[in-house]
């Protein structure tokens, strides 16, 4: 199996590192260097590339994914801040008859996170006592705030029926790799669900997972649909 690496910054290198542990060769890597204006995106340098993975900026993410969905070749995209474009991205790559995984978080503990608040959420909607909130500090060179992480929570809360508002507040300091907490408070007492991740090495092997399991597939799967499918 081959892959390129899109964005290959501090998550590209642990995601190469992975890779190699795997036995996955990494054919090709882009950064600002050699694609700052996705020059590096060409059928000649995609050639025998199973799966791209991507983990570069919010303001390119979607012209990569167009382009490489155009050479048809399958994504796995952990870039968040590009949300907005989303139900085009998923068009494209239904036309292409490619496949893709999307998630703002390959961690399969934050993925399993994903559902506790959303059951907790489930649970208390029916409770109007209690008001939510949600919170997340990351690293000091992460983009975009709040996460894509945080913004999956409380719209994965508002799908379970939790209809109040949510209060939302994000902050960037130092080094840390990323922790994520959702809070009901009530008169009476307070649940608080916090995820705390210890490195990036839990996305890279999930996004290095996904890669391994989207390839020769066709269609647009979240991380979630394919991890917990069992």
């Amino acid at each position: 199996m081959k892959i390129a690496i899109v964005g290959y910054g501090k998550m590209g290198r642990i995601i190469e590192r992975v890779a190699a542990e795997r036995n996955i060769e990494v054919a090709l890597k882009l950064d600002e260097f050699n694609n700052a204006h996705f020059e590096g995106i060409t059928p000649e340098n995609f050639e025998g590339i199973d799966v791209a993975i991507d983990f570069s900026i919010p303001s390119a993410a979607v012209e990569n994914i167009l382009r490489i969905a155009a050479l048809g070749v399958n994504l796995v995209v952990g870039t968040t801040g590009w949300q907005e474009h989303m139900s085009h991205v998923r068009s494209v790559v239904a036309g292409r008859e490619i496949g893709m995984v999307w998630s703002p978080n390959y961690s399969v503990g934050v993925n399993a996170f994903f559902r506790i608040v959303t059951e907790a959420a489930r649970l208390l909607e029916t409770e109007p006592e209690y008001e939510a909130w949600a919170w997340e500090i990351h690293h000091s060179a992460k983009k975009d705030a709040p996460s894509g992480t945080l913004l999956k929570l409380v719209e994965d809360m508002k799908h379970a029926g939790y209809s109040r508002p949510v209060s939302v507040g994000s902050n960037r300091a130092g080094a840390i790799a990323g922790t994520h907490e959702i809070g009901f408070d009530s008169p009476a007492d307070t649940i608080t669900l916090r995820h705390t991740a210890r490195s990036r090495e839990g996305f890279a092997l999930g996004a290095v997972k996904a890669a391994e399991w989207i390839k020769g597939k066709q269609g647009f799967y979240e991380f979630s649909e394919i991890l917990f499918a069992k």
